[in-house]
């Protein structure tokens, strides 16, 4: 998900870069599942029924500008679903999307399959 933060976020980076705010979102950060995929104002259109929800995820210290999950994530009991992507939320009570991104490949669920990204194959970048 190179070069994909949301406008707020861009904002909140350029803001914290300029010494004019301190700003960091609300750990956990949660990733989202999306069916349709949402753009830097708006959000794409997230999975919905079987088990599914926003899962927390880590991520490792950025090296030459990228990071990636640091844990397996992992979806148990989908709906039968095609995903397209992925967002990542904070935990603020007012949750504020931070980033988004296609997959390089859509992921085609069954009702009950599982759905997981390994440590590491969530990368984000700012390059």
């Amino acid at each position: 998900m190179a070069d994909n933060l949301s406008n707020t976020a861009e904002n909140r980076a350029l803001d914290w870069l300029m010494g004019s705010s301190t700003t960091a979102p609300t750990l956990p950060l949660k990733a989202a599942l999306v069916t349709a995929n949402g753009s830097d104002s708006a959000a794409g259109t997230e999975v919905t029924g079987g088990s599914y929800v926003r899962k927390n995820i880590t991520v490792g210290s950025a090296v030459s500008g990228a990071t990636s999950n640091s844990a397996d994530i992992v979806w148990t009991g989908m709906p039968a679903c095609t995903v397209v992507g992925v967002e990542i939320w904070d935990s603020a009570g007012t949750p504020i999307r931070w980033w988004y991104g296609s997959l390089t490949t859509s992921r085609t669920l069954a009702s009950g399959d599982e759905c997981r990204f390994p440590a590491g194959t969530l990368a984000m970048s700012l390059a």
